[in-house]
């Protein structure tokens, strides 16, 4: 199938914005690829160090050149129900690594938060952060020049992209990601926003809803809703660093073993034969647009329009959000998973999952097929499914079609003609909104603002009875420069309600939403940011504002003189506690929401 001219066309512009940044970065990388194994530079004193604490066979091999040494990087931590199968990975993955003629040491863990905890309280406010302190430490962790190859174990939100820009810095070395899967479906996703909403009502107690919680989050493995956790391991596999078919298989499923141990072996034969592909012969500017491209037909988070640009910018490749904006006005959506939806992840993947989407995309031209993974080139191994006998991995030959039309879409029938992410522009600035989740009635909204600087105003505001009317919550310093932009989602519960009820809301904010955004029309992450100059800080309760999905506009609707001459207000001072204090110089240096809200001066524009 030729490729969509769009796609082409925003790929060629990549590329030729690119061009001086991935050249650079490019050359950095061939620099440090060098010859034979990274632990022959090491002094005898470096190498004594660093398998001192190995058995004396493992000792053996490393002071010899003949076995690659496979990094193993992980964000284990039992506070996140993903990663919590992590605990015994490790020594699956040494085994395995040791039986291919290889050998494995855990090179270093890199911290991990659980958003689901956070969500509303002051830790929040360090979550966007925790991303690139992960990138840092996994830097951290691969600077002892020990090793041949990468594999990286994370699954979650900011965990996924913070391993990943850690490792790019690590180009010239093969890198795999191993997911642990999803945990088995519990309370259905509508039936548990349901009943948030009848307690952010009042109308039910903290007992049925922690009731409610605890069956929808019930056991280890991930989150089963389509949030930033999913939206990383559809990202994986469509930008080739999974293996294909393995990103939503459970955790105690028999496949879930055998796709850890073929990862390791896949790594252990790539750095022993010294073939392709590196890290980043891998992510270049087509996977790049193939991950734009999966995420949009997909419905995906909206927190990939931070990450996947950080992503990009450690790779040397330059987008924003006008990339995002032209490719969702012809990538279709092909997907219809919570909240999107009400299937969840174990549906999806039931349907066909990722094999039967990147099937549809390859065949109408949305995806760049001449792409290195890391099980070689092209996407067509990715189209198949994964089977278990005996131990073993084997694929189907018959390509994956959708098994479920009202889950996946069938060629030709999408669920939506453009993707699931759209680009607000205006006199507000500029902002995302997540689409695919709001019913067609709800997509323009032209209301007055009521103006607040903390969620929890909103929600007490809208408990104590006083939204009558039609409105849109401005919420203001909340970007990653105020403090560290954190993700808004106590708000969906409430607002959500007010739609039910037949009063029109939405939403307007230099913060975040869940990667799970929901039902209430959103203008998120708007750039500039209040505290760094931008409009948002002059609006002013009763001010008119129009929020248009469907012609991008997002506008305050009054005399363009007045609103100029407006004084702006201040932002309230700067939160401590809950270790925020850390994070100052992180709030003071960080970039835009629309350069990747990061600390990490990757490329230079």
């Amino acid at each position: 199938m030729m490729l969509n001219k769009t796609v082409r066309s925003v790929t060629d512009r990549i590329i030729r914005n690119s061009l001086g940044s991935r050249a650079d970065y490019l050359s950095r990388m061939n620099a440090a690829s060098g010859e034979g194994p990274n632990r022959s530079a090491l002094s005898c004193g470096n190498l004594a160090h660093g398998f001192a604490a190995c058995p004396s066979e493992h000792k053996k091999a490393l002071a010899g050149a003949d076995r690659p040494n496979i990094a193993i990087v992980s964000a284990y931590n039992e506070m996140l129900s993903a990663h919590a199968p992590y605990e015994r990975f490790p020594d699956v993955i040494k085994d395995a690594c040791w039986e291919a003629g290889g050998i494995a040491q855990f090179a270093g863990g890199v911290p991990a938060m659980c958003d689901g905890v956070t969500q509303g309280q002051p830790g929040m406010e360090l979550s966007l952060f925790s991303r690139d302190t992960i990138a840092m430490a996994t830097a951290v962790a691969l600077t002892h020049n020990m090793f041949d190859g990468v594999l990286c174990l994370g699954i979650c939100d900011k965990i996924v992209p913070g391993l990943l820009i850690g490792a790019l810095s690590f180009g010239h070395l093969p890198t795999i990601f191993i997911p642990a899967g999803p945990m088995p479906s519990g309370l259905p996703n509508n039936e548990k926003s349901k009943i948030r909403q009848a307690h952010a009502e009042g109308h039910i107690g903290d007992d049925e809803l922690l009731a409610a919680e605890s069956k929808a989050y019930h056991s280890p493995g991930t989150c089963t809703f389509y949030g930033t956790a999913n939206s990383n391991q559809l990202l994986m596999e469509f930008m080739g660093l999974h293996l294909p078919g393995a990103s939503f298989v459970g955790p105690d499923e028999p496949l879930r073993d055998a796709f850890t141990i073929d990862a390791s072996r896949r790594l252990v034969d790539v750095c022993s034969n010294g073939s392709s592909p590196r890290l980043c012969d891998v992510i270049d500017e087509k996977a790049i647009v193939n991950g734009i491209v999966g995420l949009l037909a997909s419905g995906g988070s909206t927190n990939h329009t931070m990450h996947l640009v950080a992503i990009a910018r450690a790779a040397g490749i330059i987008i924003d959000w006008d990339d995002f904006a032209e490719l969702s006005s012809v990538v279709p959506l092909q997907t219809r998973i919570y909240p999107n939806g009400p299937a969840d992840i174990n549906h999806f993947q039931i349907a066909g999952g990722i094999p039967a989407v990147i099937e549809l995309l390859l065949n109408s031209g949305m995806l760049h097929n001449d792409v290195q993974t890391m099980v070689g080139r092209g996407l067509g191994a990715f189209t198949k499914r994964p089977e278990y006998s005996d131990g073993n991995i084997s694929y189907s030959d018959a390509a994956v079609v959708s098994q479920n039309t009202s889950v996946i879409a069938l060629a030709g029938e999408p669920f939506d003609s453009t993707g699931g992410i759209k680009l607000l522009t205006g006199n507000l600035g500029r902002a995302i909104v997540k689409s695919s989740s709001v019913a067609a009635e709800h997509r323009v909204v032209e209301a007055p603002a009521r103006v607040f600087e903390d969620q929890n105003d909103v929600v007490q505001f809208v408990r104590s009875g006083q939204l009558k009317e039609d409105t849109i919550f401005v919420v203001r310093f909340q970007g990653p420069k105020a403090n560290g932009m954190p993700e808004l989602h106590k708000l969906t519960p409430i607002l959500g309600a007010a739609l039910n009820r037949g009063i029109r809301v939405a939403l307007v904010t230099d913060g975040r939403m869940s990667g799970a955004s929901g039902q209430v029309p959103a203008g998120i992450q708007i750039t500039p940011e209040a505290a760094d100059g931008g409009p948002l800080a002059r609006v002013e309760d009763g001010d008119l504002i129009r929020l248009d999905t469907e012609t991008g506009e997002l506008n305050v609707l009054i005399d363009a003189a007045e609103f100029s001459t407006r004084t702006a207000a201040s932002m309230a001072a700067a939160q401590s506690g809950f270790g925020r204090e850390l994070f100052t110089i992180f709030r003071q240096s960080v970039s835009s929401a629309e350069t990747g809200a990061s600390v990490i001066p990757a490329v230079e524009i």
